[in-house]
């Protein structure tokens, strides 16, 4: 959709947006299922939280940092999970060492840096609301380990 040839960011019935996909010299980076951002609608106070932690990331460090699954369009059940429908949950790559923007598993100590990921989880847990950060890293401070959270954090943010 368009206006005077200018794209509109797409939402939802909620009236929550996709998070931009492609921003210029974004602290992050986009991946998630489904692709091209259809599983990235965020609540406003999400889009918000998003977009301070990514300015003040890219503030201490060049490398952007992945955001995955936020919510489907209108919210319902995603394939493989029980939550991501009210666009207040996001998950969240861990940092490489070589800086790829690829998947890492926190226990692959060649490929992931844990001091990246804890400073950058700890700007998430700094943010005002932010409810539970599970992730099976449990060196790091304020994570909770939780199935399947190997490769990636999620970040939950209070109603």
């Amino acid at each position: 959709m368009a206006r005077n040839g200018i794209p509109i960011q797409p939402q939802d019935e909620r009236h929550y947006f996709i998070l931009p996909q492609a921003p210029e010299d974004a602290g992050y980076y986009v991946y998630g299922t489904p692709p091209d951002g259809e599983g990235q609608y965020a609540h406003p106070a999400m889009m918000t939280m998003l977009l301070f932690v990514e300015r003040e990331w890219a503030a201490v460090d060049r490398r952007r940092f992945g955001v995955g699954n936020i919510s489907l369009a209108g919210g319902p059940t995603y394939e493989k999970h029980n939550t991501h429908r009210d666009g207040l949950e996001v998950d969240i790559r861990p940092l490489r060492k070589d800086g790829r923007e690829e998947k890492v598993f926190w226990y692959q100590h060649d490929l992931y840096d844990h001091d990246g990921t804890a400073k950058l989880i700890a700007l998430f847990h700094a943010y005002p609301g932010v409810r539970t950060i599970l992730f099976n890293d449990t060196s790091i401070p304020f994570v909770h380990p939780f199935k399947d959270h190997d490769h990636h954090f999620h970040v939950h943010l209070r109603p």
